[in-house]
């Protein structure tokens, strides 16, 4: 019998004898697979094919998440999916644009608000499903119930502060959410207490944006350097969106047009699991020395 097959066995025994039906085994085991994609998705090198296949897949796990709204890979999934997409296809782009068309990186932002308010909610389920009571006291600027938030959720903490902190970037009036920072700063924190190494240097990449904020919401240049070279350490320097994130988080011109061609140095094949970001990364990288050029 093969592995497969095998499996396949255990399963309907434990539906069998647990009383279960066949149709919730096979959501299951679809909702399992389908949050498997964010992997495959990661890996690719051609943002326009994840940028048309993106959305039905997302829409499939809203779908399941109707029919099992508490599962954690799902709410995972949807939480980093749709965060990404907010990112990478809409916030990205409408920067990319805002110079030659105003009005359209206007209607981009109001799409990216509206995706990175649909990945919070996942997100604040997610973490409302570890740790109940969690979502209601975030959104009421409530913090201490995130130290009953776990290891093993480290992701949803994660993806709930980017989710956040792309409200905050594409806001129309960014001075009025200010108050929304040390959210975002709390669950940042929070993760990097409970796995600073995630993810090859991840969350330090979160903390260069952070900490690239004015004094006046707490930022500090002084700890964006720290958690910079951390980043870079932890992903022995092939993270393209480490260098990009420093690069406008407060540096100097120089210091951004050498952090932005060390950016475009990276090999994005020696890194397969974040290739797409590595590519979304360094295309910001190119418009933004671009920019510098035409202003110099």
């Amino acid at each position: 019998m093969n592995r497969s097959a095998w499996a396949l066995g255990l399963a309907l025994g434990a539906a069998v004898s647990s009383g279960c039906s066949l149709k919730r085994m096979g959501l299951e085991r679809m909702a399992d697979a389908v949050s498997a994609t964010a992997d495959a998705f990661a890996h690719d090198d051609d943002p326009e094919f994840v940028r048309l296949g993106a959305p039905a897949t997302l829409k499939m796990v809203e779908m399941l998440l109707d029919q099992a709204p508490a599962h954690p890979a799902l709410l995972l999934t949807a939480c980093s999916g749709f965060t990404q997409y907010a990112y990478a296809f809409l916030q990205v782009d409408a920067e990319l644009i805002a110079p030659s068309n105003a009005a359209e990186a206007r209607l981009l932002r109001g799409r990216a608000t509206k995706m990175y308010e649909r990945a919070r909610e996942y997100c604040l389920r997610g973490l409302d499903a570890a740790s109940p009571g969690t979502r209601a006291e975030l959104l009421a600027g409530k913090l201490d119930r995130l130290g009953s938030i776990r290891k093993d959720d480290v992701g949803l903490l994660y993806w709930t502060a980017a989710a956040w902190g792309g409200l905050l970037a594409v806001a129309e009036s960014p001075l009025i959410k200010v108050g929304e920072v040390p959210k975002v700063r709390a669950l940042a924190e929070r993760a990097i207490a409970l796995d600073a190494g995630w993810e090859a240097g991840t969350l330090h990449e979160l903390m260069i944006g952070i900490e690239g904020l004015p004094a006046i919401v707490g930022g500090s240049p002084q700890r964006a350097r720290t958690h910079f070279d951390r980043a870079v350490t932890l992903s022995s320097g092939l993270s393209a969106f480490a260098y990009v994130t420093m690069a406008t988080s407060g540096a100097d011109p120089a210091e951004t047009e050498r952090l932005l061609k060390a950016a475009l140095a990276i090999d994005v094949d020696r890194r397969p699991d974040i290739r797409l970001a590595n590519i979304i990364a360094q295309k910001r990288a190119r418009f933004l020395l671009a920019r510098a050029a035409r202003r110099s």
